[in-house]
């Protein structure tokens, strides 16, 4: 690293420090009085508890995906304790608010119905607001975030997703994600804040806050799960699917473990964050799922944790050994509850012929079930007197202009302006006409990325109330300036500038790993169209990571990093036109080039294209 990166990476630190230490004062940014401990609700989960069978213990333990439910029955038979819908697994009705409302009172209503009408916790992958429901508002994701380096707008988004979230009843959110991306080729390096484990430190805690605001018990909160436990971003390239990153190997020794990948986690701790999640991912070959060192000895002895361990989909299924062995290792290591989509009668089943066979002790069945009820009686789950159905009510303020303003405003403190050669922008909004071009720029389904509406995400028009870049443009500019567009960038000639909006498509888990990390040429033809016409080319890169870019640097005059920004494109356009000016800092490191991935931080001469820390403003 040359003294000037390392110069503006230890500023941006203190940036981040004090901006934390100013939005102490006032608002939802204020630290959350003093958490109270979940063991606190002992008393009351230690009375439910001596009357509960094994079955109904077993059930507790057990988590189903509701698409894979072969009977609604299931829930009653098998005590179950939780239910998920998994990143594809939709309502039989449809994808709208009614659907997932009415869904989720049917299967509430039938735990209901169990001898001691013990709640479900109901999961759900809010990632970046309850972004598998149509009309919800669509954040921009974590990488964004960190860019924005901003903990009370962090926490705020948490708070409306919160609430938008529990307008359908649901009430978990596997969220935030607190991982270090160490190498951008991974295709989850868009679910954490940063390379370094100061933003998710910070940034998890805050959305930890938001989440479950400062009582669970409060109707508008939702019990968060920081994930994933531990070092999912550290991977070695070839150990993990198709010989790439994901799922793979974490080779460190235990003190980089934690000065680099615990942070995160240690934080969402002391914020009372109610769930973990261990990672897919190994630790020097051990998988995190099944190690007690890692599951019980460092975070549930000596970190102090006192919720529960969700593992995660279908994991279980890649610990060594039969399915009964591959049960008896994680439970044994401290898994409190089964993420088993589909084999969760088997699961049921195995576990308590575990039990009885002594391979899994009663004490250890007793303190995982203790664990999962101590955080359904601090969300008030356990109270008799109180409603446990949805709250229609809430649909008013779903998606809402209010709640968008919030995103927009997030959109706005993420952009990242990378360059801006003879003061291009701001633009004028009363020029005679812009051109507009890129496979992405009128498209929201690229705008959002992965983790919308679909697992992988789409593009396309995937959700209504957004707002794409064009559009955005268009609703900026004079009445009298033209905005004109093509996909290919072809057109330009006679504008008085351009606009190129590139990058990814979307992608999620388990397909997002890329080796190379070059931008596609058809985004490269759309920069050579405008620019061919003479005229001004300003190019809006969307993206999930940092991406090759030298091919198309330098052909242009101004270059924003957009990142995935979610619904509310018209917080680009605000920076464009200059009704914002830029604040944005890379949260990455930028490479020239693929010799220079993974991060080379430390290497000495690291020379990257932009440090982190980098931003211009106006």
């Amino acid at each position: 690293m040359t003294k000037n990166s390392h110069f503006v990476r230890v500023l941006f630190l203190f940036c981040a420090v004090c901006a934390a230490v100013l939005f102490i004062p006032t608002g939802v940014g204020a630290p959350a009085p003093k958490t109270k401990l979940l063991s606190a609700h002992d008393p009351q989960v230690q009375e439910l508890l001596s009357k509960m069978t094994l079955d109904e213990k077993v059930g507790q333990m057990t988590q189903a995906d509701q698409d894979f439910l072969k009977d609604i029955g299931d829930i009653r038979k098998y005590y179950l304790g939780s239910l998920l819908n998994g990143g594809d697994s939709d309502p039989k009705a449809g994808n709208s608010l009614a659907a997932w409302t009415d869904m989720y009172d049917r299967y509430q209503s039938e735990a209901l119905q169990t001898r001691l009408r013990i709640p479900l916790l109901y999961g759900v992958d809010a990632v970046h607001g309850h972004n598998n429901v149509l009309g919800a508002v669509v954040f921009p994701h974590n990488i964004g975030l960190g860019c924005a380096h901003n903990p009370q707008l962090v926490e705020k988004a948490a708070r409306i997703t919160a609430e938008e979230v529990r307008a359908t009843g649901i009430n978990w959110a596997f969220a935030p994600c607190v991982t270090v991306p160490q190498d951008i080729r991974w295709g989850r390096t868009y679910e954490g804040y940063g390379e370094t484990p100061e933003m998710p430190s910070l940034l998890g805690e805050a959305a930890v806050r938001g989440f479950q605001g400062q009582d669970l018990s409060d109707p508008l909160s939702i019990s968060a799960c920081a994930k994933h436990f531990v070092g999912d971003g550290g991977t070695t390239w070839g150990t993990g699917l198709k010989k790439m990153l994901d799922r793979g190997d974490t080779r460190v020794d235990e003190t980089a473990l934690r000065r680099v990948h615990m942070q995160g986690h240690i934080s969402a701790i002391r914020a009372g964050v109610a769930s973990i999640m261990p990672s897919y991912s190994s630790w020097n070959g051990a998988k995190c799922s099944g190690s007690k060192r890692l599951m019980v000895e460092i975070l549930k002895q000596e970190l102090g944790f006192e919720g529960f361990l969700i593992s995660d989909y279908n994991a279980l299924d890649e610990l060594p050994g039969d399915y009964k062995s591959q049960v008896e290792q994680s439970i044994n290591a401290g898994m409190d509850m089964v993420m088993v989509p589909q084999r969760y009668r088997e699961f049921f089943e195995t576990l308590k012929g575990l039990v009885k066979d002594g391979k899994v002790p009663m004490s250890r069945i007793d303190d995982a079930v203790t664990r999962i009820l101590r955080v359904k009686s601090a969300m008030g789950l356990l109270d008799k007197n109180r409603s446990q159905l949805a709250d229609r009510k809430l649909w008013k303020s779903f998606g809402s202009s209010e709640h968008r303003q919030v995103a927009r405003e997030l959109v706005r403190q993420s952009i990242v302006l990378l360059k801006n050669d003879h003061h291009t922008l701001p633009l004028s909004k009363q020029v005679a006409r812009i051109h507009v071009g890129g496979k992405s720029a009128d498209d929201l389904g690229n705008q959002c990325g992965g983790w919308t509406i679909t697992w992988q995400g789409e593009s396309g028009n995937v959700t209504p109330g957004g707002t794409t870049i064009l559009a955005a443009i268009r609703n900026a500019v004079s009445k009298n300036t033209e905005v004109t567009f093509s996909k290919d960038g072809t057109g330009a000639e006679g504008a008085s500038l351009g606009i190129a909006v590139i990058g990814e498509t979307p992608y999620a888990e388990m397909s997002g790993d890329r080796a190379d990390l070059r931008l596609a040429a058809e985004d490269v033809r759309a920069v050579d169209n405008m620019k061919r016409a003479g005229i001004p080319v300003v190019v809006i890169l969307l993206s999930g990571r940092p991406m090759i870019i030298e091919d198309v640097l330098g052909k242009t005059d101004a270059f924003l990093a957009a990142w995935l920004p979610g619904t509310e494109g018209q917080g680009v356009a605000d920076v464009l036109f200059g009704d914002y000016k830029p604040t944005g800092k890379l949260s990455f490191s930028w490479p020239r080039s693929m010799s220079q991935v993974p991060i080379h931080v430390g290497v000495p001469n690291y020379d990257p294209l932009f440090p982190y820390g980098f931003g211009l403003t106006y």
